[in-house]
């Protein structure tokens, strides 16, 4: 895997910026919940495709609903990014999900409730 050269690096962050804020502001779907967010933006060298990393806070019916949702709005999204940002091709967006922000919070969840047990017991 190649190092990704700066000009993919403020790419990737200028479409990170302007795909965020479509979605917080433009897209009027109501299966996109505000709890969505863009976690990271990974655009092809050749500006074909953009994988969107989004999170979504909920159960996994309401992160079904949202993807279905990104994927239904993906043309609209398109063409408003090709407004707001001056490339020659403007990438076809692919939506992924990322559990990651939950799984760092159950993480530190379980770590709290663990190493509260184990303070309460020297107390003993």
């Amino acid at each position: 895997m190649r190092k990704p050269n700066t000009r993919m690096i403020r790419v990737n962050d200028e479409l990170h910026r302007e795909l965020a804020n479509i979605i917080r502001t433009e897209v009027k779907d109501p299966r996109i919940k505000s709890m969505t967010s863009v976690l990271k933006v990974e655009t092809t060298s050749d500006l074909k495709y953009c994988k969107v990393f989004v999170s979504v806070l909920g159960n996994d019916e309401d992160k079904d609903s949202v993807m279905k949702g990104l994927k239904n709005a993906s043309g609209f999204i398109r063409h408003l990014l090709a407004d707001r940002v001056n490339l020659r091709n403007t990438p076809e967006l692919v939506f992924k999900l990322d559990d990651s922000v939950e799984y760092a919070i159950r993480m530190d969840k379980l770590i709290k409730e663990v190493s509260g047990e184990g303070s309460g017991s020297e107390n003993e």
